[in-house]
């Protein structure tokens, strides 16, 4: 059912993703709910497919995201720490801090530092707490 998961809002969209059985788990489901996918996604947010970003770049379908979050429930766990590589416009970044809860730490690599910024952004829009407490820290990783 994945590309069917459609929404009118983010609430929706998760709401979809668990009825067509991406989403398994309310911790995966609490924690796409609290990160609102339009602070990171500029073109049809709740539209269950890639998105541009910029930069060349996209934000993957929402479907991938659940998928990607079911599979590391087990590690993302409170207290945990976890590494995004890739992190592009910081949304499933975001979502791991949420799971990982107060006292883990997500770190967010990517090699498009114009994202690094956007990414910044993005999370200070939705919910600042996340790099202020420094449960979020993002980087840019230029290989030599």
């Amino acid at each position: 059912m994945a590309w069917r998961s459609h929404g009118i809002n983010n609430a929706d969209l998760v709401r979809n993703l668990r009825n067509n059985g991406i989403i398994k788990t309310d911790v995966v489901a609490n924690a796409m709910t609290s990160i609102d996918r339009k602070n990171y996604c500029p073109h049809a947010p709740y539209h269950d497919s890639p998105q541009s970003i910029g930069y060349s770049a996209t934000i993957s379908a929402p479907h991938m995201h659940a998928h990607a979050l079911e599979r590391l429930k087990n590690q993302l766990v409170p207290g945990e720490k976890a590494l995004d590589v890739g992190s592009g416009s910081g949304y499933l970044t975001a979502c791991m801090a949420i799971m990982l809860g107060e006292q883990g730490r997500v770190v967010g690599i990517e090699h498009i530092p114009d994202l690094v910024t956007l990414a910044t952004k993005n999370i200070n829009n939705d919910n600042p707490s996340l790099l202020s407490s420094e449960r979020i820290k993002l980087i840019v990783w230029l290989a030599s």
